[in-house]
């Protein structure tokens, strides 16, 4: 694979502006001279688009089967967050935004010169090298994201300045989709600091300079990541192990010191920081 030469770096060049084709050439009036713009900032301009788009379209349609199609099948009415707590996630998520996107334009400007050990087409690799890849970048995804999150609750600084008023929503109650990808660092006057939520996806980039990685596929995983972040907020436990649903991440939000995780239960279990919600249900039973 050679991932060096500037013939299959153009490859990846060549992805990105394919991306922003579709993002930019088809959302921006015609006479927006988006091409003329700088590539880092063509590449911003379409992450804010596209991460907008996916994170309000994803909250609404989740919001809309749960508490409409679905109500009170899997939240009580008495549950389900005001408009009001809905409406300031979203707010605080728009205001971050910006900021949320610095982090993939960064990534993929890395790949695009070469500095990373990704790699264009998965015949370069083949697929049995390419699972094998992918199941380690995802271990150390996982790894990462779970000790970040435990250091923004560990580290005094850290949790006082950045993590702790995400707390605020600690409650089912106040949980919902929205709240996932709005990371809202409040202060009464509606002060926030994104920098938690850059944080918590830095072991996505990390990961680039560890094991090759398919250009493709993290991508995709990006914009997962950020329907994966409104699933574990909407209070419905899918239970599917060792899938770390929302019920595992609710108890997180009303004891602080559990369910650290991000896909799965597996760091949590290996620490020893897990707490089945099952387990949970039956001590508020007894």
């Amino acid at each position: 694979m050679d991932s060096g030469g500037g013939d299959y770096l153009k490859l990846f060049v060549d992805e990105t502006s394919f991306y922003n084709r579709i993002v930019l050439g088809n959302l921006l009036p015609a006479y927006a001279s988006w091409e003329s713009l700088a590539r880092p900032l063509q590449t911003w301009l379409r992450n804010c688009i596209g991460g907008t788009a996916l994170y309000l379209f994803s909250g609404f349609l989740w919001c809309f089967y749960i508490y409409y199609l679905k109500r009170n099948v899997y939240v009580p009415k008495d549950e389900i967050p005001t408009r009001k707590a809905i409406l300031l996630q979203i707010y605080v998520a728009m205001k971050a935004m910006p900021w949320y996107c610095g982090l993939p334009t960064l990534s993929e400007y890395m790949i695009e010169n070469g500095w990373t050990r990704c790699f264009s087409r998965i015949s370069d690799v083949g697929w049995p090298a390419y699972l094998v890849y992918l199941s380690i970048y995802l271990a150390l995804v996982e790894f990462g994201i779970y000790w970040m999150h435990r250091e923004l609750h560990d580290i005094k600084p850290l949790y006082k300045y950045l993590h702790a008023t995400h707390h605020i929503y600690n409650k089912q109650n106040t949980l919902s989709p929205f709240a996932g990808n709005s990371n809202p660092n409040l202060s009464i006057g509606l002060a926030f600091h994104p920098l938690d939520g850059i944080l918590q996806a830095v072991p996505h980039v990390i990961a680039l300079f560890l094991v090759p990685t398919h250009f493709t596929t993290h991508i995709a995983l990006l914009f997962i990541e950020g329907v994966w972040t409104a699933n574990i907020h909407d209070c419905i436990h899918a239970k599917v192990w060792p899938v770390m649903g929302a019920g595992y991440h609710t108890i997180h939000h009303t004891t602080y010191r559990h369910n650290y995780g991000h896909y799965t239960v597996w760091m949590d279990w290996m620490f020893g920081t897990l707490r089945d919600p099952e387990d949970d249900e039956s001590k508020k039973v007894m």
